[in-house]
């Protein structure tokens, strides 16, 4: 193994925080891992981590080399996506993490299509619904549903949220169709939430027509943090939902839904569906990917059918 290839390990021990984390991204053993960095401290005749038992710190050698290393991981992975970006076709490995239900139900086909339409290309999906950290964790790129952040990746908007409220037929029949957002909040609600992100706040006009200038809290019932379980949850009548409509498998009719206030305002709350990465030189791999989805999914995406007149709607 290369001096390079050590140091580039050395890079993801110390970003990673741990030897089990970077060992992982690499399929490697721990110990195996261990080995290389004791090998690369022998070969520089230094000592760059001091060890414990669950921790490690840099010494101040270890401090220099790891800016020096970093630097020179960054200026290699920059040469290979100039190399890249001059290929005429897809190769290689993509990375991707996204989240779990828009993973499942609108990257799948792209992936399978991808593969057979490039033989070349391997491609590895991560789904949870936790925020990556696309770099530390050594992505080509991911999928956002949501607010950006301010970061140094690179978006593309790949759609518009378009929100709407809805409730099962049954539980229009056991509550009532409410009429005002008032009535509204009053009724039993099925809220997304996982860890700090919870989604119990719908930015609504006080009158028909308005402008979306008021929040209001739903009264959560029930909490869960998948997207599948609520809509289950919605379509059993067990409270009304605020969704954007990618949540949706299928028509409204089909679910027995039907939306709920639509002739107030909603807020988009300045989020969308976005494609991220690190850099602003794509690599052949990454714009093909990105292009597929955005050929897959539509523009506007196919999701808004599945409310018929949507477009008409909200306003």
């Amino acid at each position: 193994m290369s001096v390079t290839k050590h140091l580039s390990l050395f890079v993801d021990v110390v970003q990673q925080g741990s030897f089990a984390k970077a060992a992982a991204l690499h399929n490697m053993d721990n110990s195996l891992l261990s080995k290389q960095i004791k090998k690369l401290e022998a070969d520089l005749g230094v000592q760059l981590l001091n060890r414990s038992t669950r921790s490690f710190s840099l010494t101040p050698a270890g401090e220099e080399i790891f800016d020096k290393a970093l630097t020179l991981v960054e200026t290699l992975g920059d040469i290979h996506i100039i190399a890249d970006s001059y290929q005429l076709e897809p190769k290689g490995t993509l990375r991707i993490a996204a989240p779990i239900f828009f993973g499942q139900q609108y990257l799948q086909p792209v992936v399978s299509a991808f593969i057979k339409q490039y033989p070349q290309v391997k491609i590895s999906m991560v789904l949870e619904d936790r925020r990556t950290d696309i770099i530390a964790d050594h992505y080509d790129l991911a999928f956002r549903i949501g607010k950006l952040s301010s970061s140094n990746l690179i978006a593309k908007k790949l759609a518009k949220t378009h929100f709407a409220l809805v409730a099962s037929n049954s539980f229009i029949e056991q509550y009532g169709m409410p009429e005002t957002p008032e009535q509204l909040i009053s009724l039993p609600a099925v809220v997304y939430s996982n860890g700090e992100r919870v989604l119990d706040h719908i930015k609504l006009s006080e009158v028909p027509h308005g402008e979306p200038n008021q929040s209001y809290r739903m009264r959560g019932n029930y909490k869960v943090s998948d997207v599948r379980a609520l809509m289950g949850a919605v379509c059993d009548g067990v409270g009304y939902s605020m969704i954007d409509l990618f949540n949706l498998e299928a028509s409204t009719d089909t679910l027995g839904l039907v939306p709920l206030l639509t002739n107030y305002q909603i807020s988009t709350m300045d989020t969308g569906i976005y494609a991220v990465y690190p850099h602003r030189k794509q690599t052949v791999l990454v714009k093909e990917f990105i292009d597929a989805v955005q050929q897959h999914i539509g523009t506007p995406p196919f999701w808004i059918n599945h409310l018929p007149n949507y477009q008409e709607l909200y306003q």
